[in-house]
């Protein structure tokens, strides 16, 4: 009972992202926002797990609910944001550059829908400095560096690490070096409270727009949480989050942590590895680096639905000739309703809150 309680209470002071303008709560705590924008994340695969470039925006099928939605904004690897608006007497979609006064602006009338830029991806890497992690965790250090020297690409990187508790040692930022000191600065430390850590590392995620991700390292079990791991995943889903897992632990060692890291990184669309050896570790960080840099950036703006829960949402390609392809991306988002909103400043303002 106590577990739910925390739950709660953490999950309600989380930020709740959308498309329009942010309204601030009472509460310093909360931010409250619009209708929504909803941006997915879509890995485009064959059966060997080759990346499939070059679709365009007509390729994707995109329903919520099975209701049928309209493109906003499509973009693909580290390629400019492109709207997508009707034209012509055909009424075909055609694709225009965001320009960048649009991905600023957030605060103008509900009506202009500024669209916000997804070029380029902002990276939180969790780092595990528990006691799980002494034996290798130089090694561990090392294998986190190469990875941030490689990441092109990719706007911004944030460095946290967990222990029992989260230590955001490296906000977001450009400058590669800066996130390197806070990397070789981290020492080991108590328990595992991976949990709680990733919600809170969750919610700084949720206040970005475009591809945001989270790589988590980690050395072993949760054993100090008192958030359950389906509260994480939940909000990473309803906020666009991609969590990616890379345990150092054999999975056959570990079959309930590793089921819980599958599930949770499935349902956001992201990819769970099992590193048995430092080779392996490097492996899974290109293999993030590569996914990072092939995802389709795709959004709309939800067609009225009357579903006030969980909204499932289908993604799926057009034609025969592309059926073979296989396409990984979170399932649905949950409508984050907002108790407190004021509509005088904002004629269009909701009573309802769906995150990107």
């Amino acid at each position: 009972m106590k577990k739910t309680v925390f739950s709660v209470l953490l999950l309600s002071s989380l930020l709740l992202l959308g498309g329009g303008r942010r309204i601030a709560a009472q509460d310093d705590a909360r931010i409250l926002v619009n209708v929504v924008l909803v941006q997915l994340n879509v890995a485009v695969t064959d059966k060997k797990g080759n990346y499939i470039s070059g679709l365009k925006p007509e390729d994707f099928v995109i329903t919520e609910d099975k209701i049928p939605e309209k493109l906003a904004t499509f973009e693909e690897g580290n390629e400019p944001t492109r709207r997508l608006v009707l034209s012509g007497p055909d009424g075909k979609m055609v694709s225009q550059p965001v320009a960048a006064t649009e991905s600023k602006g957030t605060d103008g009338p509900a009506a202009t829908s500024p669209v916000p830029s997804m070029t380029g991806a902002n990276v939180f890497i969790l780092f595990d400095t528990s006691n799980y992690m002494y034996r290798g965790f130089v090694f561990a250090q090392d294998a986190i560096a190469d990875f941030i020297r490689s990441m092109e690409g990719v706007s911004r990187v944030a460095f946290y690490s967990y222990s029992r508790d989260l230590s955001r040692a490296v906000s977001l930022t450009s400058d590669r070096s800066t996130v390197l000191k806070g990397v070789r600065s981290t020492v080991a430390g108590d328990d595992a409270a991976l949990y709680n850590c990733l919600l809170l590392t969750v919610k700084d995620a949720a206040q970005l727009t475009g591809r945001k991700a989270i790589v988590v390292f980690s050395n072993g079990p949760d054993n100090a949480s008192l958030v359950p791991p389906e509260d994480v995943a939940e909000l990473a889903q309803s906020t666009g989050t991609i969590i990616y897992m890379i345990s150092t632990r054999d999975a056959q060692a570990e079959p309930i942590s590793t089921a819980v890291f599958e599930r949770m990184s499935k349902a956001t669309g992201g990819k769970a590895y099992f590193a048995k050896s430092w080779k392996d570790e490097a492996d899974a960080f290109a293999s993030i680096r590569e996914d990072l840099a092939h995802l389709y950036s795709l959004s709309y703006y939800p067609q009225p639905n009357p579903n006030r829960g969980w909204r499932s949402i289908s993604v799926k390609l057009a034609g025969e000739n592309l059926q073979k392809y296989r396409i990984r991306t979170r399932d649905g988002y949950r409508v984050l309703k907002q108790a407190q909103i004021a509509t005088a400043s904002s004629p269009a303002a909701s009573s309802e809150g769906a995150p990107q």
